[in-house]
């Protein structure tokens, strides 16, 4: 914990005769301590665990694995520090995000290779400013161990000389979110270079662009909700997905005009 890793502990609460309450297994992303006796009932806790550690939360279940008598439970506790918001690009929309991030427990941190723009008095709800090469802080930070697969990379940067460089890194991680804002014709040209770069249709699918659900705002505080909004349909599973504006085809702004119907008026939602 004290290093940043996310660690499960898993207890048997109720044995089954052949195991008694009590023996724990200790589960993080690449390695395990301790073992309940059982090889077969190690390897399904630590596979639910880390299903578990995925959501930051705790579980109890029946083993499949347990002796035909039944009755093994076991309970999961989750101890994780707060997963990682990387924002790469220093613009207004960083700082919306920053402040959306932090409100959802994230340990935000805002990096643009460019100093002038780059600095804490512009991000006061980011737990750090860093002033680097998108793709090489996100490299060492991989390298580190400090992402994992509940981490978020949002680029906001629009330049493809730092673009396309962290997409190509961000891309080959096991990360929970990767997105990039641009317009459609933007990703279109930077799908052909990410492939040009070498990644497969697999890994290019993993990438949410447009950024963000279609929830009709515009400016950047209504754009950072959308993104938030966005992780988090796809962090717990809901059934939004076809507002994500990456499943669409449609302008990304809507038009307004003087003929549109005023919200809650005459019955207009």
């Amino acid at each position: 914990m004290r290093s940043g890793t996310a660690v499960a502990l898993a207890t048997v609460v109720e044995g089954d005769g052949s195991r008694q309450p009590g023996a724990h297994l200790v589960c993080w992303a690449d390695g395990t301590r301790g073992s309940t006796g059982r090889s077969t009932l190690d390897g399904e806790i630590t596979e639910a665990a880390r299903r578990l550690l995925a959501h930051g939360r705790p579980g109890t279940f029946p083993l499949e694995t347990a002796s035909p008598a039944g009755g093994l439970q076991v309970f999961i506790n989750c101890l994780a520090p707060p997963p990682r918001m990387l924002v790469y690009g220093a613009g207004e929309l960083a700082a919306a995000l920053s402040h959306q991030g932090s409100l959802l427990g994230y340990r935000v941190t805002v990096c643009d290779a460019r100093p002038v723009f780059t600095t804490p008095e512009r991000f006061p709800d980011a737990d750090e400013v860093v002033v680097d090469w998108p793709h090489r802080h996100l490299t060492a930070e991989a390298a580190a161990r400090r992402v994992d697969t509940r981490t978020v990379v949002v680029s906001l940067t629009h330049d493809p000389k730092f673009e396309i460089p962290l997409l190509k890194a961000a891309l080959r991680m096991n990360l929970a979110y990767v997105g990039a804002m641009g317009s459609r014709r933007s990703i279109e040209q930077r799908k052909v270079s990410l492939r040009a770069a070498g990644l497969t249709d697999d890994q290019l699918a993993r990438l949410s662009a447009p950024v963000g659900l279609d929830l009709g705002g515009a400016d950047p505080a209504e754009t950072a909700l959308s993104v938030a909004a966005e992780i988090l349909l796809l962090r717990h599973g809901g059934g939004g997905a076809a507002a994500r504006l990456s499943a669409s085809t449609g302008p990304i702004h809507r038009e307004f005009s003087a003929t549109m119907p005023v919200p809650g008026a005459n019955g207009a939602a």
